[in-house]
């Protein structure tokens, strides 16, 4: 598709032509997706892209706890290493330990078991209290439903690292709540959203449930890219054994990252 012809196009149509471009590419990698992307000029997302098929109150659903994990164990392994690997990087100009803010939490992070002996403050966020009191991970913890209110209850500049483990496609309001990241981001500071290719399909928005495991890597860099408040998403599968077929991970431990680093 020629800028042209992009240029005939809403934004809606060109985020499609985008997703078509995936699938005709053929072997296409997850760090390709974001390398040289060709973003819609404007927001592209509509409200039915946004929409769910389960619109009752997410505080009825998540009511009940859930101790459980929601993807593979070696999915979770290989986030807990890529954790391992990255905080300690993430240091604040200060020198001080990077502050982690987890969000759509539970009872686990999924970080490191020495997580504290390279990080400071660590704060979850998430939809259940009994969950998020069993989360031995963080030091403290906040009970919010983001899909009715996006803002984060966090000053500005207070964390080097936002983390949201394969919770972003249920999150309705993605754009706000990824202005809100790069808010509370200090300088210098990164977001990072693990994808897998599992979730719930009544409380996932409905473009995630048309689109393909690359698309959605497509999708959540696109959140970033149109806060214009981050510097260019990267991405990187972090599971083991990558297998795919037709833009679709085959691979039941798959697990991608998707992050960016806000440009303040």
């Amino acid at each position: 598709f020629t800028k042209v012809t992009q240029a005939f196009m809403n934004p809606r149509l060109q985020l499609s032509a985008q997703f078509l471009a995936l699938k005709a590419k053929g072997s296409v990698q997850v760090s390709d997706v974001l390398a040289t992307p060709k973003w819609p000029e404007e927001w592209p997302f509509t409200a039915a892209d946004l929409a769910r098929q389960d619109e009752s109150n997410d505080g009825y659903f998540y009511q009940e706890p859930r101790f459980c994990y929601h993807v593979d164990d070696r999915a979770v392994a290989a986030l807990t290493d890529y954790y391992a690997a990255e905080f300690p990087k993430m240091c604040g100009a200060d020198g001080e330990k990077p502050a982690v803010l987890d969000l759509c939490a539970s009872h686990v992070s999924h970080f490191p078991k020495d997580v504290a002996e390279y990080t400071g403050k660590r704060v979850a966020l998430g939809m259940n209290k009994k969950e998020l009191e069993q989360n031995t991970q963080v030091d403290e913890f906040v009970v919010k439903d983001l899909n009715e209110d996006p803002t984060l209850p966090f000053p500005d500049n207070s964390f080097d690292v936002v983390t949201n483990a394969v919770s972003i496609d249920y999150l309705s309001k993605p754009l706000e709540i990824c202005k809100e990241v790069a808010r509370v981001l200090k300088p210098g500071g990164t977001a990072m959203f693990a994808l897998s290719n599992r979730c719930f399909p009544t409380k996932a928005v409905g473009i995630w449930l048309k689109t393909n495991d690359l698309e959605h890597v497509f999708m959540v860099g696109g959140y970033f890219h149109y806060t214009g408040m981050f510097k260019p998403p990267t991405a990187a599968e972090v599971g083991p054994n990558p297998s795919w077929s037709g833009g679709q991970s085959q691979n039941i431990a798959y697990l991608s990252v998707v992050r960016a680093t806000v440009d303040k």
